[in-house]
């Protein structure tokens, strides 16, 4: 252990909240400043210092910076935030398109002892956890094909929400919510080359879409396919992957309103209608789970590769370029 890291939080939203939170919890953290342009924002802030500015907060004596700003602001903090030493956590999605991530990855090969990781923190969701550990085994087989399902219910404020202005964000739903599908997909599945996608825009009227069905292969023959919606007017979430054995469906999504619904990983072993008593119907195992520690777990990750100087694994710079880069031919594929 080298010491505590001087840390500092750039846009205080939702997610700036939960990593503040996060941050106070970790023994080699220590929040040293928050920045937000919303004066107030910061006068509800009052147990450490506020910055309108994020140059105020990158002059001073800072480790790590965590980038919680919208889509349009994020490159720019990260890249300058790195050229001063400093390590960077980022939110998703880490630009409105891939040039943005290149950017950002510039910065990182120009800066290189600089850490740089993105918030991709479905990965350490429980029921997430659990499937990637069972499809390790190689019990269940190779993955055949994933389907995923994920929703927003939209709300009162959902249309004045930055995350629909497509200067501000870059993209809608499949940008905002489908990219950590996608995520997952290549999580589990490695890269995706054949992209064909369907947007559509018939709700909302955005500027940008608010359905997003995916269809995708790879080199494998794998088949993944899913549909991002803001028109489901219920917080939904669900993965179907089908494995050679048997199959596996996490489904709900533990959050901190409990919109989504319990979090559980259904178990299912292939048996055909001559091997079962029950035909058609295969015994599961099902398991729940009560306790969100995603954001917990990513950020001790995160923390990990900077004290110990190793490279970053999870959500690293390469992973947020590949699924920005499928994103991108989805657009192109659509148009």
């Amino acid at each position: 252990m080298n010491g505590l890291y001087k840390t500092c939080i750039v846009g205080y939203g939702y997610m700036g909240e939960i990593r503040k939170r996060t941050i106070e919890k970790h023994p080699l953290l220590t929040l040293a400043g928050i920045c937000d342009a919303n004066p107030d924002i910061r006068a509800k802030i009052t147990d450490c210092p506020t910055y309108a500015r994020y140059e105020d907060l990158l002059g001073r004596d800072v480790d790590v910076v965590f980038v919680c700003t919208p889509n349009s602001y994020s490159p720019e903090i990260c890249i300058k935030s790195m050229d001063r030493g400093m390590h960077v956590f980022c939110e998703k999605p880490p630009g409105r398109n891939v040039q943005d991530v290149n950017d950002i990855i510039a910065a990182e090969k120009k800066n290189g002892k600089a850490k740089l990781m993105f918030g991709f923190n479905h990965r350490f969701h429980p029921g997430v956890m659990r499937a990637k550990a069972v499809i390790s085994t190689g019990k269940l087989g190779t993955i055949i094909n994933i389907r995923g399902l994920y929703g927003k219910s939209g709300g009162v404020n959902f249309r004045n929400s930055w995350r629909n202005q497509k200067e501000i964000s870059g993209g809608g739903i499949l940008l905002d919510q489908g990219i950590h599908m996608l995520d997952l997909f290549r999580y589990f599945c490695g890269d995706f080359e054949l992209v064909k996608s369907f947007l559509s825009n018939s709700f909302w009227n955005f500027d940008v879409e608010d359905n997003a069905y995916v269809i995708l292969m790879n080199k494998k023959g794998q088949n993944a396919f899913f549909h991002s919606s803001a028109t489901m007017w219920k917080h939904t979430f669900r993965i179907d992957i089908t494995l050679e054995n048997g199959y596996i469906i996490v489904e709900g999504l533990l959050s901190k309103t409990g919109s989504y619904g319990r979090e559980k990983i259904i178990i299912g072993r292939r048996e055909f209608e001559d091997q079962t008593e029950a035909v058609g119907n295969p015994s599961e195992e099902v398991t729940y789970f009560d306790k969100d520690l995603s954001w917990d777990l990513e950020v001790s990750e995160f923390v990990k590769c900077i004290d110990e100087n190793i490279p970053v694994g999870n959500s690293n710079s390469e992973d947020a370029l590949r699924v920005m880069e499928i994103i991108e031919k989805a657009y192109e594929n659509a148009r």
